[in-house]
């Protein structure tokens, strides 16, 4: 039983902590100790639906209609371009910077969305691929597998966070954050082309 959840344990780690714009996003709101619960509880919550929709076999089913991922794709790379921009405006305009430039509860949740569900990566490697590690763990030790997915979810997303708030004194210059966002339009940009060559 251990075995198999240490084993989902490190699938999901090992599918989520590659940097992405999620995890930047997620980053970035800690950082700025901005609505970091409502961010991390949406983003665990994605994942776990994700997974478990995927051990449940809806991956069969998204991989017999490859178009919803062809939808996802270029939603999802259309948003991360608009974000890179988005990033490097707020990299050369230093009164974006302030903390008066704070983001509303549900700015910062609508882009968690987008960011959790507009990914065909996320349906790619949550739902078809963990989905079909999981099945192939057999009828009942499948969801001990998808049990350690979502435990690697929680941990990553809470460190991810808070862990981010906690350095936040350090992190919280305007010529880090210039550095900080000129990162994040980089990685989402080239997120987006991957997406479109993809």
């Amino acid at each position: 039983m251990w075995g198999t959840w240490g084993a989902g344990l490190a699938a999901g780690l090992a599918l989520i902590i590659a940097i992405g714009a999620q995890n930047a996003f997620v980053l970035r709101q800690g950082i700025r100790r901005e609505h970091v619960g409502a961010v991390v509880a949406l983003c665990t919550a994605g994942d776990v639906v994700l997974i478990l929709g995927g051990t449940a076999g809806i991956g069969a089913l998204v991989s017999r209609f490859p178009g919803v991922l062809e939808v996802l794709r270029w939603a999802g790379a259309a948003y991360l371009a608009w974000w890179a921009v988005r990033s490097f405006v707020s990299a050369v305009k230093p009164a974006s910077l302030k903390a008066d430039a704070a983001r509303s509860r549900r700015s910062v949740i609508t882009t968690t969305l987008a960011l959790t569900f507009l990914n065909p990566h996320v349906y790619l490697d949550t739902v078809v691929l963990l989905g079909s590690l999981a099945n192939q763990q057999g009828p009942d030790a499948r969801w001990i597998f998808a049990a350690g997915a979502v435990t690697g979810s929680v941990v990553w997303f809470s460190a991810l966070g808070y862990g981010a708030r906690a350095l936040s004194g350090a992190l919280s210059s305007p010529r880090t954050w210039r550095v900080v966002d000129l990162v994040i339009g980089v990685v989402m940009l080239v997120l987006a082309v991957n997406l479109v060559l993809g």
